[in-house]
């Protein structure tokens, strides 16, 4: 209740007195940020640790030890634009390997899969890999994937993000689902939703200043569930003018 409480203060406190924009327009500058990058494919090599409950799940499928609090691996994250993504992650502890493989929507796991990868391939498929032709129409359909998700895209709000303003799209009150926005560049900074099956999720994007990725990419995803951080892929190398191959895709 205390959080809560502190949660509705600060949003009270940047809102008052400021015009916030509505959420199509947020929307909409984001969507034409984006298109000003041009990208059409993108490969990110780097680190991913697993912690929390996902430590078990990890190891269990990359066959390696869990008695420890975190464990590191390898990620490569691959995407074509639009809706084609690909997360690969590895541990030098073992020859196992496990993949998340989005495609139009469609889901595809080589190895066991695990939850907190899957999260991390579809958010950033829809948020960073969406392109419908055109920034209305890519606008519609970034909207249409959050109402999705139970975001109330009419609701705006303010709130602060690692030390940014940003902008909030939903209700702005702990735990209902929500769209954040970096509020000087237009950039996503988080999407939290709860699943079908009941489980929190809050999918962090953060530090789009990094000499690794550019200001195209953040240098760090990160995934909690339920409140806890369950992997967290930062960016060591990245590239966006190489071509990434369609087999990485394709059964």
């Amino acid at each position: 209740m205390k959080r809560l409480i502190a949660v509705s203060v600060v949003l009270a406190s940047l809102t008052a007195g400021a015009y916030v924009l509505p959420g199509g327009s947020i929307l909409r500058r984001m969507a034409t940020a984006r298109e000003e990058k041009h990208l059409s494919a993108f490969r990110v090599e780097g680190s991913v640790i697993f912690s929390s409950a996902a430590v078990q799940e990890a190891g269990a499928a990359l066959n390696v030890s869990t008695e420890r609090p975190d464990l590191q691996g390898d990620g490569v994250l691959s995407v074509k634009v639009p809706g084609r993504c690909r997360f690969d992650a590895s541990s030098p502890e073992s020859s196992s390997k496990v993949a998340s493989v989005l495609v139009s929507g469609r889901k595809r796991v080589e190895g066991k899969e695990l939850p907190a990868v899957s999260v991390l391939v579809a958010q950033v498929c829809a948020i960073l890999a969406q392109d419908a032709g055109s920034v209305q129409d890519t606008k519609l359909a970034q909207e249409a994937y959050l109402q999705g998700l139970g975001v109330d895209t009419k609701r705006t709000s303010l709130a602060r993000f690692g030390g940014e303003v940003t902008y909030v799209l939903g209700d702005p009150a702990e735990g209902k689902p929500q769209f954040w926005v970096y509020k000087d560049a237009f950039r996503p900074a988080r999407v939290r939703y709860t699943d079908t099956a009941g489980t929190a999720w809050d999918v962090r994007f953060v530090d789009y200043a990094s000499p690794a990725t550019g200001d195209w990419m953040p240098r760090t995803v990160e995934v909690w569930r339920a409140g806890q951080r369950v992997l967290r892929f930062t960016a060591l190398k990245a590239d966006n003018r190489s071509a990434v191959p369609d087999k990485l895709f394709t059964p």
